[in-house]
């Protein structure tokens, strides 16, 4: 089943330190053996090509994102027992759905989480970045995750959604719980008992308001979601709170992660620094740039509904596939020199949103603050140093987190 190579043991590891801190060495032996490659310990395809990461996202016909079935099911169905709660919100996010469900709950979604309605609170992204960017001036260490990355998105999505000010940080806590169950952090053994924690209290949280909307609608998320409809549909009210749980912790937790990887590749690629101080039009291609070279998620799973061929391999029924958009994103048969940072490069038709029925809803909004928060700090210092001798990153196979993140932002 799949290659014989003498590195091959070594290469199934996916929370190696190589695959969390090095994923452009490891992913690129994954894909010199073949784009979709056999992992044994995982027990599934790795599929790290750029061209089989796409078809897989746009295969949602034989690739199944469901997680309450197949063979990601079993472990939801015994946690179930014991986390109620956590796995019974869990399956109501629409991401882990296929269609029909999945297109319906979209549909609905969609009519609350307009580009439009993005676009109009780029002037208070503008005001908050500049608010965040003036402490940082003349400090010789400034922890970017905590005084930056960290609070620029949770203050945008909780006004976005409608949620009070005073609660915003403690609803961000209880995210952070939620994150290290989804994202399946390695290194936190307790991740269930905080996750199941962390959804009672933001399910009591929200419950009493979007109740509060539907009697009294105000000019926001909750209240969107609330009040969609689409062909005499509406979500029912845990299916409102629990995607707002989603919004909640994806809105923050991947633009969070997305500002810092951007820092960092800047600091690796100073050139570019001043190459967007010196054109500040580059700066909706150098996001895309970000997304594309250090994205915020590097991969998602699947499972396959029926066996077929996929890229010359034989998929089974019930197979596990992972679609590793972050080594796509650096397979030099679709990207020249992948491992640089260029922001100018164009096309740059990068697969870190997805691609297909499930392309990242909230990607306006990641890519408004990425830009805005760019813009401001470009003109504004000189040059980025990062302080810390080596990055570390969460042990998880989905997201690519930062540990910690101290830099020196210097000014003319």
């Amino acid at each position: 089943m799949g290659d014989v190579a003498t590195t091959k043991d070594d290469l199934d590891d996916l929370l190696s330190d190589e695959a969390i801190n090095r994923p452009f060495s490891y992913y690129r032996k994954l894909r010199d053996i073949h784009p979709v490659y056999w992992n044994a310990r995982w027990n599934g395809w790795i599929v790290t090509g750029y061209d089989a990461v796409v078809a897989g996202y746009r295969d949602a016909q034989r690739l199944s994102s469901d997680r309450f079935s197949g063979p990601f099911a079993s472990e939801m169905r015994r946690s179930a027992t014991n986390f109620e709660q956590l796995i019974g919100f869990l399956s109501r996010f629409f991401v882990w759905k296929d269609p029909p469900y999945h297109t319906s709950m979209r549909m609905l979604v969609n009519k609350a989480f307009t580009p439009k309605s993005v676009e109009l609170i780029r002037p208070r992204v503008q005001s908050l970045v500049r608010e965040l960017a003036e402490p940082l001036r003349g400090r010789e260490d400034v922890d970017f995750m905590a005084d930056f990355a960290f609070t620029l998105p949770v203050v945008v999505i909780a006004e976005f959604l409608g949620i009070p000010p005073e609660a915003r940080f403690e609803v961000r806590e209880w995210s952070d719980d939620l994150g290290a169950v989804v994202f399946t952090r390695g290194n936190d053994e307790s991740r269930m008992e905080k996750g199941e924690a962390a959804m009672r209290k933001l399910v009591d949280f929200l419950r009493p308001i979007v109740r509060e909307r539907i009697r009294s609608p105000q000019e926001d998320l909750l209240t969107r979601l609330a009040t969609a409809e689409e062909n005499g549909e509406r979500l029912d009210e845990d299916d409102v709170i629990g995607n707002a749980v989603l919004m909640v912790f994806a809105g923050h937790e991947t633009t969070m992660n997305l500002l810092a990887n951007g820092i960092a590749a800047f600091d690796a690629f100073p050139d570019e620094w001043q190459r967007l101080r010196a054109d500040p039009t580059l700066v909706r291609a150098a996001t895309e740039e970000i997304l594309r070279f250090d994205g915020p998620i590097k991969a998602l799973g699947r499972w396959a509904k029926e066996s077929f061929e996929f890229q010359g391999r034989q998929i089974k029924e019930g197979d596990r596939v992972l679609l590793v958009q972050h080594a796509g994103n650096h397979d030099p048969a679709a990207f020249e020199n992948p491992d640089a940072l260029d922001i100018g490069r164009t096309p740059n038709r990068h697969a870190a949103f997805g691609q297909g029925i499930h392309t990242c809803l909230g990607a306006p909004l990641a890519r408004l603050e990425v830009q805005e928060a760019l813009s401001f700090l470009a003109e504004q210092f000189t040059s980025i140093e990062v302080l810390d001798e080596e990055l570390r990153y969460h042990p998880t196979v989905v997201a690519r987190s930062l540990q910690r993140l101290h830099v020196r932002f210097h000014e003319a």
